[in-house]
């Protein structure tokens, strides 16, 4: 997909960058798999601010998307490549032998008229969901189950891809996209390919309100706030924090403390850490 560029007729188009959208046939999604999302905005049922910066953004439906992939050795095929506001990820609608349908992510390479499976036999093609343990060495996978028969769970963004990269005994070692490697048992559901829309994060906003469509509202710095708001907060003029090292809003270190349960239950499977910014 490319990245479509404006011309400066106006402040808010001088640096805008959009997706081409090429691959998008309908805007109009299939009505028996999608509901009304009610918006939180960031609050919880007492209605206090729970997640800050929330808020605002135009109405969204949510689209179904069928993760588990539990529709065993039925050929299905591709009849529409769709835009879904509530990820980055595009998602495509499947036609299955029985008249059902159903949505999916979209790999990348997938066309209109391409067929996939489910199935523990299903060919090693792009769109096809397996086990890892009838998978070879070195596929690339996305929509990967944690627990057998969940649903994926991981790498589910755009462009996004892990690699199967051993087998022993019940469990299958994956690098995923974050640089972690971690087990996973060799019964677990995965989707051959890389998922598509690998430009999304060459587009550029452009201006404020394009962020403001998506209900992200603005962000502010602690130094900025008033001592009531923030321990960075108070001072007269350009104040420095005041503090040894930076705190979150709530007095605990920011950058860097790793807040990780020590006892967490799937600390054996994880080989190696993801790579820390």
């Amino acid at each position: 997909m490319t990245i479509r560029s404006y011309k400066a007729y106006t402040p808010g188009t001088r640096n805008r960058s959009v997706l081409g959208f090429e691959e998008i046939v309908t805007s109009n999604p299939q009505k028996s798999l999608t509901f009304r999302q009610h918006n939180k905005q960031g609050r919880n049922n007492q209605g206090i601010i729970t997640s800050r910066y929330r808020g605002g953004g135009h109405k969204r439906l949510y689209r179904q998307i069928d993760f588990r992939r539990n529709k065993k050795n039925m050929l299905g095929k591709i009849t529409t490549v769709e835009y879904d506001p509530n990820r980055t990820a595009n998602i495509c609608l499947v036609h299955y032998e029985d008249g059902e349908k159903k949505y999916i992510l979209h790999p990348r390479g997938m066309k209109i008229g391409d067929t996939i499976i489910s199935s523990t036999e299903a060919p090693i093609s792009i769109g096809n969901a397996l086990p890892l343990t009838k998978m070879p060495l070195g596929t690339v996978i996305h929509n990967i189950e944690i627990t057998p028969g969940k649903g994926g769970q991981l790498v589910k963004t755009a462009g996004a891809m892990a690699k199967l990269i051993a087998k022993e005994g019940q469990l299958a070692t994956l690098r995923l996209p974050s640089g972690e490697i971690r087990l996973v048992s060799q019964n677990s559901l995965a989707t051959i390919g890389q998922i598509g829309n690998t430009d999304t994060d060459n587009k550029s906003m452009g201006k404020a309100g394009s962020k403001r469509w998506l209900g992200k509202r603005p962000r502010v710095r602690g130094v900025v706030m008033n001592p009531v708001d923030h321990p960075h907060g108070g001072g007269e003029g350009r104040a420095p924090i005041g503090r040894k090292k930076p705190l979150t809003p709530w007095g605990r270190t920011a950058l860097g403390e790793r807040t990780r349960k020590i006892k967490k239950y799937s600390n054996p499977l994880i080989l190696r850490r993801r790579k820390h910014r």
